[in-house]
């Protein structure tokens, strides 16, 4: 029996259970669990024990709806984990068994349906991996790079498998929910920020993630409709918070990602009322006070250092490429530094350790560092096949005016990552949730990009039960 015919047969069976079975385990669990509560009542006042029975009764539920609700739920608990706030504590520990549980369900999907395609792209995630077993296997602190490298595992057979699986046949929905998510997002992180509270933990974090951000809702204001006003303000504000973060990587992915949706949907005039209205505003608020130019010259341009615009930078790029210089081939280990690790340096269980990592300034030196140059080769084959389906999809939206298409919002995604990987590590960190972000739409993008003999058509596209792109154009 193939791995495929098993797990056809494991879900159907699943789908095949009668509904009164299933209200009878309920209620046996009900009464095992009220016997509990009666013989050991000391686990019913533990929160421990009480978040455990309530995470797995979230992990069910979310399993039971598996294509409409996990790839969300996956994606908020990274985001829980790294949020500066009370209730993200418990999750540092738990998005590993979601990420874990949504791999293995989307291998059995994937298997079962046998429709997706699986092409270099996916080749490439593989052999990046095996870069980073063989990278661990010569680093000084392996175990970590071993968890490291398992972690990155997960994270590319979740959205080889489980992220896919959430979007054909309903890609309206998934791209609309996509797009209503990031409005609560921003909406949110605003009304953190009015009351004084910075969720987000740190400013380059609140860039990282409004620069990601700025090209959703700018693609979701520009098709229109009744929710065209809302979208443009939470742009506005997307924008706005970008700048009080005075993380230049996060402004800079937000405009150069925008400018290019904008381009490519001939939309110059906006490109110039916007431009003009930021103009108008800065002077605005020079005319009361004559020192805010320079303060945000001082502040964001050269981070209130006089020596120069990357002098922040230098340090964590002069170690990383001091790394690369002694480690050269295999690297020193998947996000783990070349101090030793020694049995008396605590190391987090969750969560990794300042012992063992450390910033590299870039996610590109980051990865050169760990895995070394012949490492790099397959990270290096996953970004320019990401690079060489952004340009087509552009030069097609360009062309054709399909903006509605939803490899178009995914590129403008696409490009403001790459940009702002420059400078933050964040791109091959499978505990940062940006990355999970980032990487879970990258495998989505490789699907709905147009192909090479898609570029003559006219006319956007949504996919079909095969799991193949088809020329109808989804209503938002």
């Amino acid at each position: 029996m193939t791995a495929a015919s098993a797990a056809a047969i494991l879900l159907q069976m699943f789908e095949r259970i009668p509904k009164s079975v299933l209200v009878g385990v309920v209620l046996v669990a009900v009464f095992l669990a009220l016997y509990a509560a009666y013989t050991r009542p000391w686990y019913f006042t533990d929160y421990t024990y009480l978040g455990g029975i309530l995470f797995l009764e979230i992990l069910a539920v979310a399993i039971w709806m598996y294509r409409r609700v996990f790839f969300g739920f996956v994606l908020l608990s990274f985001l829980l984990a790294g949020l500066n706030l009370p209730v993200g504590r418990g999750w540092a520990a738990a998005r590993w068994p979601v990420l874990g549980v949504g791999a293995f369900v989307g291998v059995l999907m994937v298997l079962k349906h046998r429709g997706y395609h699986f092409g270099f792209f996916h080749l490439a995630a593989f052999f990046a991996v095996l870069a980073g077993l063989i990278s661990a296997s010569v680093s000084l602190n392996p175990d970590v790079a071993r968890l490291k490298v398992l972690s990155l595992l997960l994270l590319f057979v979740y959205a080889a498998t489980g992220a896919r699986v959430a979007v054909p046949a309903r890609e309206t929905k998934f791209f609309h929910a996509l797009l209503t998510g990031c409005e609560i997002f921003v909406g949110a992180n605003a009304a953190f920020y009015a009351l004084g509270i910075e969720a987000m933990g740190n400013p380059n974090s609140l860039g990282a993630v409004m620069g990601m951000g700025a090209p959703i809702l700018l693609w979701g204001a520009l098709l229109g409709g009744n929710a065209y006003r809302r979208r443009l303000l939470l742009y506005g504000i997307c924008i706005f918070l970008a700048f009080v973060s005075h993380a230049r990587a996060g402004i800079g992915a937000a405009f150069v990602s925008s400018a290019v949706l904008c381009l490519a949907m001939h939309r110059y005039k906006l490109m110039i009322q916007g431009t003009t209205l930021l103009i108008i505003a800065l002077a605005a608020v020079s005319l009361f006070n004559s020192g805010f130019i320079a303060s945000l010259t001082s502040s964001v341009v050269y981070k209130n250092n006089s020596y120069g615009i990357l002098d922040s930078r230098v340090s964590p790029w002069q170690s990383a490429i001091d790394n690369i210089r002694d480690h050269p081939w295999f690297g020193m280990g998947l996000g783990t530094t070349a101090a030793s690790g020694g049995p008396e340096q605590e190391q987090g269980t969750f969560v990794s350790s300042g012992v063992v990592t450390a910033e590299n300034g870039s996610s590109y030196l980051s990865i050169v560092a760990g895995v070394g140059i012949l490492g790099t080769i397959p990270f290096a084959a996953l970004l320019l096949l990401l690079i060489s389906k952004i340009v087509r999809t552009v030069l097609f939206v360009h062309k054709s005016g399909a903006i509605a298409s939803p490899a178009f919002v995914l590129a403008g995604v696409m490009i403001a990552g790459i940009l702002h990987a420059i400078f933050e590590d964040w791109m091959f960190a499978p505990g940062n949730y940006l990355c999970v972000f980032y990487w879970s739409l990258a495998f989505i993008f490789i699907d709905v990009a147009p192909q090479g003999r898609l570029l003559g058509q006219t006319v956007p596209w949504t996919s079909t039960p095969g799991h193949r792109l088809s020329p109808t154009a989804p209503a938002m």
